[in-house]
């Protein structure tokens, strides 16, 4: 039997990248097009953050939010819409004054933080399960903040995407689950490759695979140069799998990528191993989605 998976592509990522890769977009008619156009080479989801169009930094605008999931439900390409719930947790350490963040620091409460997610009722949204030192800064989501999340999350009957950058999120997240607050077969997603976090290798991976709960949903993605590797092993042990610029700027060695392009080479890749690409509609139904469009599409 072929094995189908589930491919997301992460269009844009709230990360300084904008300068790097001129493909990055910003606006939300650039990100609502990349999403449709990576939905048009075969991607299942569309994982967005919104951006300030005038920066290119992080936006917590809702109005950005709702012009991006807008454009996309207006299209006639149908995508999985999955939008961020970790905004507003970048901490910038301050060694002068170790209790007030640095310049930078971007913090929000739980209830702002799903305010886009409570708003427009996505299919699904990311959940970050714990704190992490993410490069230079430290990203805060402390655990009685994701508790507060993940309620206001069950009850707008979006679907959480369960996000592990180390193997204490891992724990934290089957700890929300026997607490009662998530619904359904849980997605976890392995975020592997992020300093400083869980490493992008395949036994990394297979770590955190084998402490899943039996009915557990699961995916994995790794940046840089190790992203269609991990496209690899996570198809082969089962997981499905995330591609896009937020995590990788490189189609190849200097050449850079469009969120399109990194699709079509993940897919490449799945095909020549036997795995096919869910649909939207397959999905939907497989992960027990709302349908948003309210009908077959």
């Amino acid at each position: 039997m072929t094995q189908k998976v589930l491919l997301t592509a992460a269009v844009t990522g709230a990360g300084d990248t904008t300068g790097k890769n001129k493909y990055v977009p910003v606006t939300p008619k650039e990100i609502a097009d990349s999403a449709i156009e990576s939905a048009k080479a075969g991607a299942t989801v569309a994982h967005v953050h919104a951006r300030d169009p005038k920066t290119g930094g992080i936006s917590h605008n809702l109005d950005h939010y709702k012009e991006i999931i807008q454009r996309i439900r207006e299209s006639d390409t149908d995508v999985i819409i999955n939008i961020t719930s970790g905004g507003g947790g970048d901490f910038i350490p301050n060694l002068s004054n170790p209790a007030v963040g640095g310049e930078g620091t971007d913090m929000q409460t739980p209830k702002e933080r799903h305010e886009p997610v409570g708003s427009l009722l996505p299919e699904m949204c990311t959940l970050d399960c714990g704190s992490v030192n993410f490069g230079d800064m430290v990203y805060m989501s402390p655990t009685e903040w994701l508790r507060e999340q993940a309620r206001l999350i069950q009850e707008s009957g979006v679907k959480p995407e369960l996000e592990c950058f180390d193997t204490g999120h891992l724990r934290f997240a089957k700890q929300l689950i026997a607490e009662g607050l998530l619904d359904g077969d849980p997605m976890f997603q392995f975020c592997l490759g992020i300093p400083w976090g869980a490493e992008a290798d395949e036994e990394t991976m297979m770590y955190m695979k084998n402490r899943l709960p039996e009915n557990a949903h699961w995916s994995a993605f790794g940046i840089g140069r190790m992203q269609m590797p991990i496209v690899e092993m996570a198809a082969q042990h089962g997981g499905n799998v995330r591609v896009g610029l937020e995590d990788n700027l490189y189609l190849d060695k200097g050449v850079f990528a469009r969120n399109e392009q990194l699709v079509d080479q993940a897919i490449t890749k799945l095909h020549a191993a036997n795995v096919e690409i869910m649909t939207p509609q397959e999905a939907r139904i497989h992960f027990e989605l709302r349908n948003p469009y309210g009908g077959e599409k």
